[in-house]
């Protein structure tokens, strides 16, 4: 019997992929501090508080994988991510060790390297160049997820996620777009491979223009199959008004890039 855990069950993400991936495993086990509704079948529901970790200890109980989602996905004050975001993270991974458990799949974002040139091709090498203290948050957890692998061999997955939404919701996310689909097929695909090791993958669907480059993690075997050039006609695509010449579009990360510091 296989277990797989879900955290950050109940945010945009985890809803997704908590309807695509019930019949993956024997077993889904659903986490988060807000509400998720009643257990469906193959489901279990477990509260956990990451910053806990007691609690993330009794979570990870006859788990043999993880999805790691749970945290704050955007920018917030440092108080809240260093709690969700760096103690939750350390506290996934140490639990992992104690269990037993070798395969995760960290959930990070593009905006650790948002403050690259949109004419910059990067891949799984690049400096690390965080837009905001969300961004800076989880290149701690890449790192933290590096840590575990070369010490301990837990390996993982750290996939730098694009814009994962049903469509792209500005001229920006054309590029950064990930289709639900394609995030579900490389979810799946990270838990089928034989050897995962520490891979660094950019969340990214088959769209026409190209930021990020996966060819370091071409052993996957992933391959993203959907395109934002369904969406090119939009109006609201096609209309906006972009300034090439503002941070939001010199910097991949757009409007983090381009905001303030949040405590300011």
């Amino acid at each position: 019997m296989s277990k797989i855990l879900l955290t950050g069950a109940a945010g945009g993400l985890g809803k997704e992929l908590r309807k695509r991936l019930n019949n993956f495993r024997d077993t889904i086990r659903l986490s988060d501090i807000s509400d998720l509704g009643q257990a469906q079948a193959n489901e279990e529901i477990v509260y956990c508080d990451l910053s806990d970790f007691d609690s993330v200890l009794a979570l990870l109980d006859g788990v043999d994988e993880i999805i790691h989602l749970g945290g704050v996905s955007i920018e917030d004050t440092f108080a809240n991510i260093l709690s969700a975001n760096l103690i939750g993270t350390y506290n996934i991974y140490e639990a992992a060790r104690q269990k037993g458990i070798t395969r995760i799949l960290f959930a990070s974002t593009n905006h650790t390297i948002g403050f690259h040139d949109r004419e910059t091709l990067l891949d799984a090498s690049s400096e690390l160049r965080p837009d905001s203290i969300y961004g800076v948050s989880k290149g701690y957890g890449e790192l933290m997820a590096r840590y575990y692998y070369d010490k301990f061999n837990i390996e993982s997955a750290c996939v730098r996620i694009g814009s994962s939404f049903e469509k792209p919701l500005d001229r920006r996310m054309m590029d950064t777009w990930l289709s639900f689909e394609d995030l579900t097929s490389l979810v799946k695909r990270i838990f089928e491979v034989d050897r995962l090791g520490y891979a660094i993958i950019y969340g990214v669907s088959n769209n026409r223009c190209v930021w990020w480059d996966n060819k370091k993690v071409s052993y996957l075997g992933w391959h993203p199959k959907d395109s934002s050039e369904i969406f090119a006609d939009e109006p609201y695509i096609r209309d906006e008004v972009v300034d090439p010449n503002e941070a939001r579009t010199q910097y991949q990360g757009g409007r983090f890039a381009a905001a303030g510091h949040f405590e300011d």
